[in-house]
């Protein structure tokens, strides 16, 4: 072997023994409170693998855990469990998770209900599935994003599971940026990919779909938000909504709107369509929506904003928030069935 070789060799030992040194005091850092791990498994196996000692764990600990999958997967962890699943609380994500805006508040009444001076608490969470839909996944990797941002000093442990059999390449990659920590074997290694918090924290930018070709763009200010309503109205109708599902979308709507005139600018545009599953309804203006978890944290009694666009997470499917240079867009997804 050449000097040259040599030298060279030693270099990428020096560069490999660096990186794993950061990473392992990146890891103790991450560890000290709030603990957001992905863990990557391939089949049931790997699944039961994975999830089962991070449940004993908390058990052993005498500590609160909270479990969000599919009933399938709960069904197969009570089982591996036995009499302990009775020590295990479990919520169906198809119920839960409907909407992922709704996933942080389900965490944040899990943490209010249970949380003591010395105690941490532990959840698994798996909010991203092969047969979610583009836009259902684009809300998830926020959600997933946006946990970083909402328990960021909790003693509070949470194991995000990916199939990496049924999920893409990029959805995977996707998952190494927005946890800090990765699981892949027995222990957690912090990730390389992992911008912060801060980071993910910023407005969220990424572009939206562009409606169908000649969808009509509706300008309303005060004095015709009453149209709005009509056309939203006509729509979900035409569209087949039941009588609630029309009140309900129209409630959303309205309050969507309504903050683009009391911060928007005073006025905003609004359109609709129909996709296969969902009657979507659009609404645009000038402002700038600077509040990461808005619509995704419950507002205080007395506190000022953010009633909106909570509102409307509980009354859509499917809500999506994104602010540009030129403005904000509200997307507000009906399913249709």
């Amino acid at each position: 072997m050449s000097m040259t070789q040599c030298v060279s060799d030693e270099v990428e030992m020096s560069v490999e023994i660096t990186r794993v040194m950061s990473t392992a005091i990146s890891h103790d850092a991450c560890t000290a409170g709030y603990r957001h791990e992905a863990f990557f498994y391939a089949g049931s196996e790997q699944f039961i693998a994975g999830t089962l000692p991070f449940i004993h764990e908390a058990l052993a600990a005498n500590e609160p855990i909270l479990v969000v999958l599919d009933e399938t997967k709960i069904a197969l962890l009570r089982q591996q469990l036995g009499a302990d699943s009775e020590r295990v609380l479990f919520a169906d994500m198809a119920e839960v998770g409907i909407n992922p805006a709704r996933i942080i508040p389900a965490w944040e009444d899990f943490l209010d209900r249970h949380a003591a001076p010395g105690r941490r608490l532990w959840g698994i969470g798996e909010p991203i599935w092969a047969a979610r839909t583009p836009a259902e996944l684009a809300e998830c990797q926020r959600h997933e994003a946006l946990l970083n941002v909402a328990f960021s000093d909790p003693a509070f442990s949470l194991l995000c599971p990916y199939d990496t059999l049924s999920l893409a390449p990029e959805v995977i990659a996707e998952a190494r940026r927005n946890h800090p920590l990765l699981r892949e074997g027995a222990l957690p290694i912090a990730s390389i990919d992992y911008p912060g918090a801060e980071f993910l924290a910023t407005p969220f930018d990424e572009t939206l779909p562009e409606p169908p070709p000649g969808v009509p763009v509706v300008d309303f200010q005060a004095n015709t938000l009453r149209d709005v309503r009509a056309l939203v109205t006509a729509d979900a109708i035409r569209a087949g909504l039941s009588d609630g599902r029309t009140a309900d979308l129209l409630l959303a709507v309205n309050e969507v709107a309504t903050n683009s005139l009391l911060h928007g600018g005073g006025r905003g545009t609004v359109c609709l369509w129909q996709e296969s599953t969902a009657l979507i309804c659009e609404v645009r203006d000038e402002g700038r929506i600077e509040d990461p978890l808005v619509g995704r944290r419950r507002p205080t009694p007395g506190s000022v904003g953010g009633h909106g666009l909570w509102l409307a997470n509980q009354l859509c499917e499917l809500v999506q928030v994104r602010t540009f240079l030129t403005g904000s867009a509200v997307r507000l997804h009906m399913r249709l069935a």
